[in-house]
């Protein structure tokens, strides 16, 4: 039963590299959340009769507004020291540090200037023209853009949880997933002489609830002899597990005992078979993406019953609330995402959706005094 009890999740976030040229998970599932977005807007202008060519415009207004916004609401949000300080990082989204709140302000930001002005560039000159377009005012605009935002948003914890990050908190007993890739990274770029590490499910008892027991194998370079081995597994290996910040949040082994390993040569190289503990979590992002992929479902079922009958914003307000409700029941499963986040009586991603959630309820609210009006 034990063997069956959890999951070793070590996924590479690349899905492939040439030189310096890299396409990763994260970015290929945000890029496909964006193109299923777009395919099902065409399904819904052509359902409404509303021209489908603004479906170019509203994607290109979503994309950027969707990147700026979240970049930008991590730097305010999250880590404002640490950009401000070097305001270059801002743009190396490729490190990450993105914040869906952030996204939510600048898609807002972004659908007001769409439903309201037809904005060209000719030359250098941008120009910008007060319009009108039938059926397309601001909160019926949002009512559709909202429900591939959902689904978009499905996509990207999927990506989430490719790269092992936004983990959750241990569950504390023997189910859940245990996120080995950080250790691997650690082990495998800290000169310890491993080419490589895999780990399986062991078979020894559980050292206390939510710690698991695992064989973690670490695959030395060739070249290494038994009596350079021994002293790197003894010390070097020993030390990051014991210490290392990042390590320590994944393996549990204890600091006053020696290193429990065995030796074996295969094909010229050394591997050792070091008997440890791994540390398993929720797999919050994986259990996010199902809320809102819920959330997804719920919405397009509303459109499919009503269309264009429906009360502007009764969509968007019900998307605020089920899905800024169901991210702040989530965070009380995450791991907070910046050491600040330990003084606050809620976390910030907690902060951030309440005044969302509220707006919800307001734009509901509106929406059913226009239907009795």
């Amino acid at each position: 039963m034990q063997l069956l009890s959890f999951l070793i999740w070590d996924a590479d976030p690349e899905l492939f590299k040439v030189g310096f040229l890299q396409l990763r998970w994260y970015g290929l599932l945000f890029a496909f959340g964006f193109i299923i977005s777009q395919q099902l807007l065409y399904y819904i202008h052509k359902k409404e009769g509303k021209p489908e060519e603004d479906v170019d415009t509203l994607t290109v207004f979503m994309v950027i507004a969707t990147i700026v916004g979240a970049r930008l609401g991590h730097v305010l949000f999250y880590e404002p020291d640490k950009y401000f300080a070097d305001p270059l990082e801002i743009l190396m989204i490729q490190k990450g540090g993105l914040a869906s709140h952030g996204a939510a302000v600048g898609i807002l930001i972004a659908l007001w200037i769409y439903s309201n002005y037809k904005i060209q560039f000719k030359g250098f000159k941008l120009l910008k023209t007060k319009i009108k377009r039938p059926n397309q005012s601001y909160f019926q605009v949002l009512d559709r853009l909202v429900i591939l935002i959902a689904m978009t948003a499905v996509l990207i914890r999927v990506g989430n949880f490719v790269n092992s990050e936004i983990e959750g908190k241990p569950t504390g007993s023997s189910t859940g997933v245990f996120f080995a890739r950080n250790v691997t990274e650690t082990l495998v770029n800290s000169r310890t002489g491993l080419n490589s590490v895999d780990y399986i499910k062991s078979e020894n008892q559980a050292a206390k609830p939510g710690i698991q027991p695992i064989k973690l194998i670490a695959e030395f370079k060739k070249g290494y002899d038994e009596k350079d081995v021994r002293p790197y597994l003894e010390y070097n290996i020993k030390r990051i597990l014991v210490n290392d910040s990042y390590v320590k949040k994944h393996i549990y082994e204890q600091p006053d005992t020696p290193l429990n390993y065995t030796l074996v040569m295969d094909k010229g190289t050394w591997n050792a078979i070091i008997e440890t503990n791994a540390i398993v979590r929720y797999p919050t992002q994986i259990i996010e993406a199902s809320g809102y992929l819920l959330v997804f479902i719920i919405l397009f079922m509303i459109w499919v019953k009503y269309k264009i009958d429906l009360p502007e914003g009764r969509i968007f307000g019900l998307f605020l609330i089920l899905l800024f409700g169901l991210r702040f029941l989530f965070e009380f499963l995450k791991e907070n995402q910046v050491d600040f986040e330990n003084t606050l009586p809620l976390n910030m991603g907690q902060l951030l959706s309440i005044p969302l959630i509220i707006a919800g309820v307001v734009v509901l609210i509106r929406s059913y005094k226009l239907k009795s009006s």
